[in-house]
Parts: structure tokens; sequence; C-alpha cells
């Protein structure tokens, strides 16, 4: 089974007019006005899927400031998670501006059939300490749930420029880990650089029991060896397929794990068990 953990999609009211949502959303400008910077709807994403072998998609939409918007791209996501059940899988996705009306969201949208949160990001404010605190409602609510996972945006702290690069501080990540690390925990696009922390002698261990990579945006920001070269620091068990379509196709990927020198075994967890066993799907086809 091949499942693709880190897909972004939008509802037609978005994808046929973005320019109407940059004067409220900076965040969404950042990321979408270049012309080149894709949205996709279900339909677009399943012929993908069909045309590279992918079984199941992770799927959904962007953190908003405004949640109203947030809750119109989450029905999206409902929809087609109703509408094509064994294909996608949904997460509920917003922005911050008020926690509880945050933790509210995620019981409406988990109630209606999706399988946690994700992907949160903090573009232009980063990861800050205060924002940290400010995910405690949200964490009740998947912890109630049966410790449903949760999704966030990384990105590494050196390097290269592009939209979307925030300020994301390892230490503030590590302090979420020892505040909500019961929860399993994607930190996507490899973590900005965590997994080598894996390695410190004290505490690591229990911390990061519960956190998975993915590998969104990988052959962008890194060479095919990180494959290798993570997956035995931190185990294969815990790496996550994903391409932050439609940002890069799957085959981009696959050629990276096959020129990174891994096991048949180890490309089986990254593109497809882990995931299926993370949102407890092993065994249904």
């Amino acid at each position: 089974m091949i499942i693709d953990a880190h897909v972004h999609l939008f509802p037609p009211e978005i994808a046929s007019q973005r320019d109407k949502f940059f004067s409220t959303e900076p965040e969404f400008k950042l990321l979408y006005e270049p012309p080149k910077s894709k949205l996709v709807l279900a339909e677009e994403l399943l012929a993908r899927m069909d045309d590279e072998g992918i079984d199941r998609c992770v799927v959904f939409s962007f953190p908003w400031r405004d949640m109203g918007i947030s809750r119109l791209c989450n029905d999206y996501i409902i929809e087609q998670v109703r509408k094509y059940p064994d294909r996608l899988i949904g997460l509920s996705c917003f922005g911050f501006a008020d926690p509880r009306e945050a933790a509210s969201e995620t019981e409406r949208c988990l109630a209606a059939g999706l399988s946690g949160v994700g992907e949160l990001a903090f573009y232009i404010e980063g990861f800050t300490e205060s924002i940290i605190s400010n995910f405690a409602p949200v964490i009740e609510v998947l912890r109630a749930a049966g410790n449903l996972p949760l999704m966030l945006h990384t990105n590494e702290p050196v390097g290269h420029q592009y939209p979307g690069k925030c300020d994301v501080m390892l230490r503030n990540l590590d302090k979420f880990l020892r505040l909500y690390g019961d929860v399993p925990t994607i930190f996507a696009h490899w973590g900005g650089g965590f997994p080598f922390y894996h390695l410190l002698k004290r505490e690591m261990e229990e911390v990061v029991a519960n956190l998975y990579y993915d590998t969104a945006a990988s052959p962008y920001l890194y060479r095919p060896q990180i494959y290798k070269i993570v997956g035995e620091i931190i185990g294969f068990e815990h790496i996550l397929l994903g391409t932050d379509y439609p940002l890069l196709k799957a085959a981009r990927y696959f050629k990276d794990m096959d020129q990174a020198g891994i096991t048949p075994e180890q490309k089986a967890l990254i593109c497809g068990e882990n995931t299926a066993r993370l949102f407890s799907l092993a065994g249904r086809k």
C-alpha cells in the first residue's frame, strides 16, 4: 500500500478565485500569490493517485486566520472523505486566532469523520512559546478522541529563503513535545533538522516516542542520503512519505529513495506501512 501523508486540497470557491482572499489572509497570499503555486480539487488528486499508483492520501487545506474560511475548507475535506472513503483520509486545519474556537472546530471535524489535525503552520509569526500554549484546548480534544494525530509545519532554520519559511525554534519544538508528546505528532518537512537530536543521551527517547516525520518538499531541500541517514537515527518506522502535492508528485520521492540505497522493506515502511499504522488502516484495502 502506498499512502501520501501530505496533500493540500481547496474547494472550488477558493481554487477559482484565490485573489479574493489575499487582502485578509497574508499567509495564503505569501504562498499562493505566485501563479505557479497550484490549487487542486479532489478530482485532480484522484487522477494523479491513479496515475502514480497511490492508494490513499492524507488531505487537508490551509491554516486560515478566518475561522469561517477554515470551516468552508474543512467542509470540503469532510465531503471528499465521505465521497471517497477508501482513498482519502482527512485532517482538520485552521489558524489560532481563538484557541477555544480552534478546539470547537476540531471537535466538529472529528465528529464528521476526519482523522486528526493538520497541517498547522505559522508562516509569518513563527512557532513561538505563546503559540505553544494556545495548542492546549486542541490537544485535549485529540486526547479525548483517542490520541488522534496532529501535523505541524516545520522548516530548517538555515539555508536559502523561500515563501513560507518561518522562524522555527528547535527548542520550542522540544517544549511542544514535552507538553503534548503523548499525542502522535508529525513534524512535516523532516522536522527542520530535529531528527539529529534523537541522538541526545538524556530524556529524548521518551520525548520523541510518538513523533513522526514526513518527507514533504524533500527533493527541493535535501540530498537523497537523508532517507538512509535519518532512518538510521530515528528508525525507519517513524518516516512518512509526504509529497506536499501539488508542489511535487510522488515519482520524485521514489527516485530519491532508490538513490539513497535503502532496502525494499525500509521503502515500504516509508511509502505506506507507517502511515497505515498511524491512522489505524492496517488490514484495510
